[in-house]
């Protein structure tokens, strides 16, 4: 499965560490719980999911180590930046992520979070395996050679 048809503009954050460091074997949606001054905050575009993971904590399916500053304008009702954000799924899908995770030794990584078109905040995980460093080089080496073939296809004409 590739990226979803994510409007321009409207990601808030997007982790591209992790399609460097992983390879991801699939993508899927979730809804995010958050306070309303990370709600406004992420729509500045003012977050970091670098070192951020999924998991499981009491049987729910959590965003751990995201960092979501505090909103500039101070208020009254401050939230914690790395606090654990409960992340909505399926019943059904979170218990064959767990499987895959537990059984399969795969990682739930965070590739972005986006707004969808009715303005609701949604996190894009990424069912992933960790890549060894000579992955990553051979990875960057197709890459390359890909971006040059397409240069001399379309010099060629």
């Amino acid at each position: 499965m590739g990226r979803p048809a994510l409007i321009a503009g409207n990601i808030a954050v997007e982790n591209r560490r992790a399609r460097h460091d992983y390879s991801i074997q699939e993508t899927l949606e979730a809804g995010i719980m958050l306070a309303g001054t990370e709600v406004k905050t992420l729509r500045t575009g003012r977050a970091n999911l670098a070192d951020a993971f999924a998991g499981q904590q009491e049987g729910e399916l959590y965003l751990f180590n995201a960092y979501i500053p505090e909103y500039q304008v101070k208020t009254v009702f401050t939230h914690e930046t790395r606090r654990p954000r409960k992340l909505l799924v399926h019943r059904k899908e979170l218990r064959r992520l767990l499987m895959a995770v537990t059984r399969e030794g795969m990682t739930l990584v965070p590739l972005s979070i986006f707004f969808n078109p009715r303005g609701i905040a949604k996190v894009q995980l990424g069912l992933a395996k960790g890549r060894k460093t000579h992955d990553k080089r051979a990875a960057e080496k197709e890459r390359d050679w890909q971006r040059d073939k397409a240069r001399l296809m379309r010099d060629r004409g």
